[in-house]
């Protein structure tokens, strides 16, 4: 497939790399742990001389593979493509590799071009991406997971706990899965009596349980009021996860390993998922993220979404369902300027582009060969 030449500022140069960032602290779950950030960057050049900067990213492997479709088949087909109809080129890409879209591999490559195409055109506009993709506030509430690593102590969770909270954050998130669920309980009724009411507890299953697991769990957890459930189950299970959300008063939350917004729907029609989570690099870019924000905004559920938060800043100030961000710093050593967060809220950027300020140096060193 050949790109068509577009009116506009139409895109004369594309490239991709891989950057490695090592992990700030150890972070596990019930099912792996993060080894390392493979950020896979594309840039994009117009012929008015604009520059976007895009990226996504893995925990440690397949970024090579990401980066092999882009640069034998989605890069040469930006060019000549105009940088101000993101929903154009996205879709010209997802068409020359609709064989192989569905999967992570395909997503990511599409979010590295995407959120590079959104850059530009922000940056061409001088309009901030929180404005651009619709300007619903100015800031965002925020949560912290760091503190909330499988590993971590009952002890050590408490006094993360309570650090995160005289930050002025607004809950914490927890991941579960020990063997015995009482061990699990146990530490979150240590969080729980440590912090008070007044303070949101979230946890995270990582995909680890079975339905009657899940159930049973979410049994034993509800004297701790959880403000949600995540990933209980398998992310293809949506009967599975219908049915916990009947039977819990626990609010469910899915998204971060949905590669589709049709995945999204099947999940809301079947009352699957009361908050939503959807990354905007495991989707395939800012293009469907905001389709999969106002689809769950039609189903009056709110979101809040997975990891990266330097980047769903200024996506979740602009829909008007935006729930909370995710803490999880990751981008501090390949940026010179951090999220600013004034009373436990999140403060988007006015300046033009995705609101990150990339060290390019660093960018560079950080560059596998």
């Amino acid at each position: 497939m050949t790109s068509t030449p577009s009116a506009g500022d139409p895109i004369v140069a594309a490239r991709a790399w891989i950057s490695d960032i090592a992990v700030e602290t150890v972070r596990t779950d019930a099912i792996q742990a993060f080894l390392k950030q493979e950020t896979i960057f594309v840039e994009i050049t117009t012929a008015t001389g604009v520059q976007g900067l895009g990226y996504s990213y893995t925990i440690g492997m397949g970024g090579t593979s990401v980066l092999a479709l882009l640069e034998s088949t989605i890069l040469p087909l930006l060019l000549g493509q105009d940088a101000h109809r993101p929903e154009a080129v996205w879709r010209s890409c997802f068409a020359a590799i609709r064989s192989t879209t569905g999967g992570v591999i395909a997503a990511l490559a599409l979010a590295a071009v995407d959120t590079a195409v959104w850059d530009a055109r922000s940056r061409s506009t001088g309009v901030p991406l929180w404005k651009l993709a619709g300007g619903a506030d100015r800031s965002i509430p925020v949560y912290d997971t760091e503190g909330g690593w499988l590993h971590l102590s009952e002890e050590e969770l408490v006094a993360q706990a309570l650090a995160t909270k005289a930050r002025g954050l607004s809950g914490v998130k927890i991941k579960v899965g020990r063997p015995d669920p009482h061990e699990d309980l146990d530490r979150l009724r240590a969080v729980r009596e440590a912090v008070g009411p007044a303070f949101d507890i979230m946890v995270d299953a990582n995909q680890s349980f079975t339905v009657a697991q899940a159930v049973r769990r979410a049994r034993l957890f509800e004297e701790v009021d959880l403000y949600w459930f995540e990933e209980p189950l398998h992310a293809d299970d949506v009967s599975g996860h219908a049915a916990l959300s009947q039977r819990s008063t626990i609010p469910v939350a899915v998204g971060e390993s949905l590669y589709s917004i049709g995945r999204f729907r099947d999940y809301l029609e079947r009352g699957a998922a009361s908050i939503v989570q959807v990354d905007v690099a495991r989707i395939g870019g800012i293009t469907p993220w905001l389709k999969v924000a106002h689809l769950a905004e039609a189903f009056g559920v709110d979101v809040a979404p997975h990891f990266l938060m330097e980047l769903h800043l200024p996506l979740v100030a602009a829909i008007p369902n935006g729930l909370y961000l995710e803490h999880i710093p990751q981008l501090r050593t390949l940026t010179s300027e951090q999220v600013r967060i004034v009373d436990g809220r999140a403060e988007t950027s006015d300046a033009p582009g995705l609101g990150i300020v990339w060290d390019r140096d660093a960018i560079r060193r950080a560059r596998v060969s």
